[in-house]
Formats: structure tokens, sequence, C-alpha cells
């Protein structure tokens, strides 16, 4: 879940309720469902939220969602702009990398706290939507130091005419100014990078300066690199940095927001969350023309969705009868709109909620807004007594036992990375007859590089929580019943899915026996035979595995984690551990 760090006397100042304490906010911020974490050093609160609430990633966004809670901000809100004075010339860009949008911001009163706000949103945006700058990266410039050339329309480019003359931002506006986002060679022009005194090419920033070592990977296989230029020079290396040139101060009151990437609606989407941060700070947001040699388009995109959703809908899933006023005025109270229709309401979206996918994301919102602490729970009104299904009796009885068994019990995530799946356990999906060698079953479209596929395995969740642990002493020994899936194409979904019993001790003499002690004594428990003959796995040591059989039938593994993957997940002490089927336990 997204942290971030947030100064509570910000936080007043900007909702208006400088009269709440420390206690009344915290409490404030879980009923919108924005969970206390504790406190930085200097006394800012850390907030966890939902993962899709994006907006909510800066100070702005938060006090926004507050302002609405208490009532003091109502229905949708559409900054207004102005018109474009800057135009984004697209020429030559990188294939992979071809779409750009931006804004520029005007009047903006940039104070410490201000500037570590819009640095905070820029870095969490570009870690979520932005896939850690692989799908969007953001660009934000002090507007006073571009040099915009006249701007030309595409008819003019495509015929190789040129600008007659360059006009500095402090002109008179008569013309339209512009920047290009192109390409560059590697070894061409040259910059002086954010955080560097030298000029350099964009190679040299790749491999000379930290933030290019950092998102090198990214531009690996590029022949040309994406650049963006103004009528001096390039002053911006997307995805990788800025130039030092157009660097953004607490003197800056002007800005470009640049953002370019792999995808338009993406882009945009991230460039109306800081756009909304920036005019709950008294900025004024002015249009930019974006020219593609095919099309032209005006940003930022505030354009407002809408989404359907039933009477009867909103009442079953919040079970509680409401009028259309209530539906209306709850509508409002979460800074949507709604307008009455036949069988329901036509819900107008804001820009800047980019997590409203469907209608049942408007009757959770309509639910927070009356407060689900007042919501009436009442059984369903079906003719049968509901109870605890034999899967889920044999899951909590073996979730029982490893607990008596000195185990502490987990829940992880369903979904990871075919990273932590298969590649630092030393494992690929096509390993013959290997536990949790699988193909996977991967996300169309994941919101983070963290969690594309569902996990074939859980061995690889219980070393992801050592690694997270490594602050703990030891021992340390952990245990779940949890979900594995694969791709299957036999099966109706296309995906095979099952449960799973894995557990890993992880102390200075763990080993084999160990593990296979305590899985015997969980075998007893049930009544069932085991037998584990030798067997290689690439994330076991050899010679110091074996293939768990429960009733002579093969279900899983056990043996003692390769010295790869303990170093690989920075454990300091070996681990044992293993994997089987639950079901083989009935």
């Amino acid at each position: 879940m997204p942290v971030v760090d947030v100064d509570p006397d910000e936080l007043r100042r900007l909702t208006g309720h400088r009269d709440k304490d420390d206690d009344d906010l915290r409490q404030d911020l879980f009923g919108l469902g924005i969970e206390y974490e504790g406190e930085t050093e200097d006394g800012d609160f850390k907030l966890e939220f939902e993962a899709d609430r994006l907006d909510r990633l800066s100070v702005e966004g938060i006090a926004r969602s507050l302002r609405y809670h208490y009532g003091d901000d109502r229905g949708v809100d559409v900054p207004d702009t102005n018109s474009p004075e800057w135009t984004i010339n697209v020429e030559d860009v990188p294939e992979d990398r071809p779409y750009v949008t931006g804004a520029v911001i005007r009047g903006v009163d940039l104070d410490e706290d201000a500037l570590d706000s819009l640095i905070q949103l820029q870095e969490k945006l570009h870690a979520t939507m932005g896939r850690k700058r692989a799908k969007g990266a953001i660009g934000i410039h002090d507007l006073a130091m571009l040099k915009g050339q006249v701007a030309r329309s595409a008819t003019e480019r495509a015929s190789g005419e040129t600008a007659s003359e360059a006009v500095d931002t402090e002109g008179d506006g008569a013309a339209t100014r512009s920047i290009t986002y192109t390409s560059v060679e590697p070894d061409g022009d040259t910059f002086v990078p954010l955080d560097d005194d030298a000029e350099r090419t964009p190679a040299d920033v790749l491999s000379e300066h930290p933030t290019g070592e950092t998102y090198a990977d990214l531009l690996a296989d590029y022949d040309a690199y994406p650049a963006i230029y103004d009528a001096i020079g390039l002053f911006s290396f997307p995805p990788v940095i800025n130039g030092r040139r157009t660097e953004v101060t607490t003197d800056s009151r002007e800005l470009f927001v640049e953002l370019t990437g792999t995808d338009q609606w993406t882009l945009d989407r991230m460039c109306a969350i800081i756009c909304y941060a920036l005019d709950a700070r008294g900025a004024t947001i002015e249009d930019v023309t974006v020219d593609y040699p095919d099309r032209e388009l005006h940003r930022p995109d505030f354009a407002v969705r809408t989404k359907h959703v039933t009477h009867d809908r909103i009442e079953t899933l919040l079970g509680v009868d409401f009028t259309t006023d209530d539906v209306v005025d709850l509508a409002e109270r979460s800074g949507l709109d709604a307008t009455p229709v036949d069988d329901g309401y036509d819900v107008e979206i804001p820009p800047y909620r980019v997590d409203v996918l469907h209608p049942v994301d408007v009757v959770d919102d309509l639910g927070r807004a009356y407060g689900f602490n007042d919501l009436e729970p009442r059984y369903p009104d079906v003719n049968t007594i509901g109870g605890r299904t034999e899967s889920s009796r044999l899951e909590r009885s073996v979730r029982g036992t490893l607990v008596g068994l000195g185990f502490e019990d987990l829940l992880n995530f369903n979904m990871t990375s075919e990273a932590e799946n298969f590649d630092r356990m030393r494992l690929s999906p096509d390993e013959d007859d290997a536990v949790g060698a699988a193909e996977p079953a991967t996300i169309s479209e994941p919101y983070s590089e963290d969690f594309t596929i569902l996990r074939t395995w859980a061995l690889p969740s219980l070393a992801m929580v050592l690694e997270n642990n490594t602050h703990h002493s030891y021992p340390q020994e952990l245990a779940e019943v949890g979900f594995a899936a694969h791709a299957d194409g036999d099966t109706e979904t296309g995906v095979a899915e099952r449960r799973t019993v894995a557990a890993v001790l992880a102390r200075h003499d763990a080993s084999y026996e160990d593990a296979k002690a305590r899985l015997q004594a969980l075998c007893d428990e049930f009544h069932v035979d085991l037998a584990t003959p030798p067997t290689d796995h690439p994330s076991f040591i050899d010679g110091r595995a074996a293939t768990v059989e429960i009733d002579g039938e093969p279900v899983g593994v056990i043996g003692e984690l390769h010295p790869a993957v303990i170093v690989d997940h920075d454990v300091e002490v070996p681990v044992a551990g293993f994997e089987f089927e639950l079901d083989a336990l009935r």
C-alpha cells in the first residue's frame, strides 16, 4: 500500500480546520480509509491508503478528500484553464515512448512545504502509475528558464519550414511558444543534469550520474533516446533526469509540467493529479497544445467521465433504503455529481479519480460518505444457513496445527512478479516437474511492476517476508496456507487454482531435518503417510532436498534453501522449508 508523509499542520491549513487536534484528524482520516502508520522524526504523519486512490499521494489530495468529508466542498470540481500559449511539437520520437502531455502552471507559491509535497507527489506517481518511470515519467521545470521557439503547425514542420525567430518567455505573448519532444543520439547534444556541474551527453548521464545509473535499464534497447528541447537546447532527458537549467526552487512562480511515456491515458491522468494539487495551492492552470504529426491535442485533459448506477443496486449493496435526494447528497459529498434518470443515476467522475472503473466503485464512495460504521448488519434474505465448507474446515485445522508447531501464520498477496516468483528463487517456469515451475497467469494491465502475475507457489512470498524482517531477531518460523495458480488452457477460466501449504524456518542451525520433523508432525496429525525421496530443485541445496510424497503421491518439496536464494533476500541465517498441496491432507 502507498505510504505518504504528511505535515498535520499543513493538512489543517489546507482543509481550513485549524482547530482539529491530532487525534480528531487521525479519526477523520480513518473514516476515509486512510490509516495512520506512525510519525516521522519531523512529526509528519505516515499515512497508508488504498493503492488505487492515487489522488491522495499528496497532502493536497488528502486535504481535498477531507474537505468533502467535512461538507466544505461538494460535487465535481474542474479547474478553469487559460488559453494555450505553449505548444509541444512531437517530432521523430523513439517509437517505444511516443506519447507526451503537459500543462503550464502560473502564479504558484512554492514554499519549502509546497515544494517538498510536489516532489513527493512526483516520485509517488512515478512508483505507482508510472511503473517506476517505465510507463510514464514526469518533468517539472521553471518556466522562466525556458526559451520557446515560434510554434509551427504540423504541415509547416512536415514541409521543412523553419521558425524565423525564437521568442523569450518574457516576451509580449504575441506568438505561441513551443518546445520539441524528439530524440537524441546517445553521444549527441549535451546538457547539465540536476545535481551535477558538468556538461554530459545522454550516454554519459546513464553511465556516470547516479540517477542515470538507476534508470539506465529503461533505455537499454533504445538506439536514440527521448529528449526535449527549447530554443536554447536540450533541457530534459526523460524518463531519466531534467536539466539543471530549469530546476524548480522556492523562487519559481511559473512551471512547465511535461510527461512522456508509453500510454496517453496514463500520462493524462498523472498530469491531472499534479494539476489538481497545484490548483489547491492557488495556482492557475494554462492549457498546452500537443502537436503530433497526425493530430492535435489540448492538455491537460480535464474531461469528466460518467458511470451509470441503478438505485436498486445502491440499496442492495449497502443495505439501506435511500431517497433520490439522499443519493444525490452522498454523491456530492464524495466529490461526484449524480443526475437522476429512469432507473438510477448518471454519476460524473472528476478527472483525478483514476480508481473509478465500475459502478460498484461509485457505490463504495456513497457508502463511505454515508459512513460504513453507521450501516446496520443484517442477515441475508436466503433460505439456507451458512457454514464452513469442507475445504475451509481443513484449511482452518491446518493453520491451527501449524501455529501449534510453532509457526507464525501469515496471509500474503496472491499477486507477485516474475522476478520474485521465479528469478530470485533460481527457478524457471519451464523447469521439469519442479514445484512452482509453471506458466503463470499474467495480469494484462497491472498497476505496478511488483504485481504482474498470480503466484505459482507460496515459498517466494515467505522468502520476501524474511527479507522484510531482517531487522527482527531470529529464529523466525513462518507458515502460510494460501492460494497458488498457473495458466491452464484445459480449464474453463484458463487458470488452474489450488490451495498450498508452505513453511520456512530461519535460524542459525536450520536444517532439512528440522523441516522434516515439523512436516512429519503435521502429517501425523492428519493421519496420512509421509515419504521424502531425494530430488533436485533449483531453489534448494543439492543433496538437501526431497520430494514430499503423501499417501504415495508426489505433492510438494522440502529442503534447505540454496545460499544464492538466501543471499539475494539479504537473510543472514540458513533457511529450511517445505511446500505441498493442501488437498493431500484430506
